[in-house]
């Protein structure tokens, strides 16, 4: 095998044979390999090399670190090399994320077909918990991070003092791979917590649970995860047989005081070197048998809620060390406090969603943060996704022919993306890929999911929502009415036309106004006469912009209706159109909704030049054919 080693300004042949390295060989020939480096021994008398430019390179060598990294030539985002400890699914999507900016990607994991290796820039075949092995990989690598937190945290730190880029730190590693010292380390920083202590015998375990009460949850210390390592107790008697099922006290075990939470909560946070910290919204993980099933984004929680979880998951992220992605799951309690559960130094399952959801999913954020990039934004570009795990429901060929039915049923659902892992093997509950559906509401995403999943009572993915409600308080007045839903027939927004009435029917105008929101209606049109009650109190239920039509009623020419509609208290804004004016209602609709949609935009342009070009039409007729003519043409 061929390989340039930099240790002066000219690189140096150095030949190894291909057994000597436990990984793939090059796909690169020989004669474009000597091209390559002749092309660089020419070039190079006044540049160093940050990295060799051929993939599968190695060295046994040390880094000779005695050049300056601002003299390397840097061609594209970034020319470090980005050494991954694990090729699983994870690896294998900063892969997909990498190759949008050409920034290489090497994995180190034991399995040859691993989902990394098919799209990796190289693949070492070894284990990453390996020390000889790990440091043999550090070697081809200019920042080594990780994928899985079960790697040798020992090696990590002598390869720091050897000067190797780690990122996350070594130190982060070793509190978050020992649960319990995670949990001593984050309650040292005032990051709220369930209750916890350390048992080493079944006299320790009974006097947590006369502390704690039960039921009680028993964890593993190391090696836990979806689940595993983790047992209930439900009663005293029930303790041996939990701390047996957990592989006995010789396995490092603690206890947790039982949380009684609402809703599991999860927040992505990425942490550049700068110590820069960038928060993704807050997303609901939903679990079946304590294995991811649903994200949820963003979570359905109030803002405080919303904050105090995100203020959380930064203090916590703050006390560790190393740049990169970090995953904080969280409990949100009956009472409204927000408890870490745990943290994860590494892109997450219940980061998925950003792929699709987010202006920089947490893979390429992941890379921007451990290489020194800039942090990406975290926003949703859209207003509601829900990520859905494939998990395997079946052994070989079984399982394989089940999923394919659901990635089939998945292509047909607007909105949604799959994404495979391409895992050689099915088993039953491992993950095998996830599917991403994005929309307008999570009431919409919600009900493609359904579809797509052939639960009963789901509607037709193919269903059009709608965009605006026009409601009224009678139908006396549809006849004004109906012009805004003509406007938005013109201009091919969906929307509903519905009766419901403030005085008549109080609860169907409260149930409306709560559930607008999430049945994806992004705009209500309100129309109503005399008191005009209706756009006033459905502005009061819902957070969604109001447009309200005073009607021209029998009495009072209107103005009743006006200046009841415009007299609203502060807090529960209404915007108000002309009586019996309609029509204006549905086009200022249509301009709010082209705010987020430049196809509306471009519509509401060409209406406005249409409506110009039909006054000057009729100005050059009368001024053409006289006034008389054009009265009684």
């Amino acid at each position: 095998m061929l390989l340039l080693q930099q240790t002066t300004l000219v690189p140096k042949l150095l030949l190894f044979s291909k057994s000597d390295f436990g990984f793939k060989p090059c796909s690169v020939s020989l004669s474009t390999r000597l091209s390559l480096m002749d092309k660089h021994t020419k070039s190079s008398s006044l540049k160093q090399f940050q990295s060799p430019v051929l993939a599968c390179q190695a060295s046994t060598d040390t880094h000779d670190t005695s050049f300056r990294k601002d003299d390397l030539p840097v061609h594209g985002v970034s020319e470090v090399i980005v050494g991954v400890l694990g090729g699983g699914q994870l690896g294998r999507m900063l892969c997909q994320a990498a190759s949008e900016m050409a920034i290489k990607v090497m994995v180190l994991d034991p399995l040859t077909n691993c989902p990394a290796s098919a799209i990796a820039y190289d693949h070492m075949v070894g284990s990453f918990d390996d020390s000889a092995t790990v440091q043999e990989f550090a070697k081809r690598c200019g920042v080594l991070t990780v994928e899985i937190e079960h790697v040798d945290a020992a090696t990590m730190e002598k390869l720091e003092q050897q000067g190797v880029d780690c990122q996350p730190k070594a130190s982060t590693i070793r509190i978050i791979q020992d649960k319990y010292l995670q949990k001593v380390h984050f309650s040292r920083h005032g990051i709220p917590l369930p209750d916890f202590m350390q048992i080493d015998d079944l006299e320790g375990a009974k006097r947590a649970g006369d502390l704690f009460g039960y039921p009680l949850m028993l964890k593993s210390k190391r090696l836990a995860y979806d689940g595993r390592g983790n047992a209930v107790a439900k009663s005293e008697d029930e303790l041996s047989s939990a701390v047996n099922a957990l592989g006995g006290f010789d396995r490092g075990l603690y206890v947790e005081k039982w949380t009684s939470f609402v809703k599991e909560l999860a927040v992505i946070v990425a942490r550049g070197r700068d110590n820069s910290i960038s928060c993704y919204p807050v997303v609901e993980t939903i679990h079946k048998e304590n294995i991811c099933h649903l994200v949820k984004a963003p979570a359905d929680i109030p803002w405080k809620i919303r904050k105090l979880a995100t203020d959380v998951a930064h203090k916590a992220v703050s006390s560790l060390e190393g740049a990169g992605v970090f995953a904080v799951e969280l409990f949100l309690t009956k009472d409204g406090q927000i408890l870490l559960n745990e943290v994860a130094p590494r892109p997450h399952n219940s980061g998925h969603h950003t792929i699709e959801s987010c202006y920089t999913s947490q893979f390429e954020q992941h890379l921007r943060a451990v290489l020194g990039l800039p942090l990406g934004d975290p926003a949703m570009k859209t207003p509601a996704a829900i990520m859905y795990n494939i998990l395997g429901e079946d052994e070989g060929e079984p399982g394989f022919h089940l999923a394919h039915q659901l990635i089939g049923r998945a292509l047909n659902i607007q909105g949604a993306s799959v994404h495979w892992y391409d895992k050689p093997e099915m088993r039953k509950q491992r993950k095998m890929g996830h599917i991403t559906i994005a929309g307008p509401s999570m009431g919409i995403v919600e009900a493609q999911l359904k579809s797509m999943l052939k639960e009963e009572g789901s509607e037709s993915q193919t269903a059009v929502k709608p965009r605006v409600g026009i409601i009224m308080g009678s139908d006396s007045d549809l006849p004004i009415m109906k012009d805004a839903a003509r406007i938005l027939t013109v201009f091919g927004v969906p929307h509903e036309v519905r009766i419901v009435s403030a005085h008549r029917t109080p609860e169907m105008m409260f149930s409306y106004a709560l559930s607008a929101q999430d049945q994806g209606i992004q705009i209500i049109i309100a129309g109503a006469g005399g008191a005009a009650h209706l756009p006033g109190m459905v502005a009061s239920l819902t957070p969604l912009p109001v447009i309200g039509v005073p009607v021209r009623a029998s009495a009072l020419d209107g103005m009743d209706s006006l200046l009841s509609i415009v007299q609203m208290p502060r807090g529960v804004p209404v915007a108000t159109v002309a009586i019996n004016n309609a029509t204006n209602a549905g086009l200022l609709a249509v301009r709010m909704l082209g705010v987020g949609d430049t196809d509306l935009l471009a519509r509401m342009s060409q209406y406005q030049e249409d409506t110009r070009d039909d006054v000057l039409k009729k100005a050059e007729k009368l001024q053409t054919d006289g006034w008389e003519t054009y009265l009684n043409p």
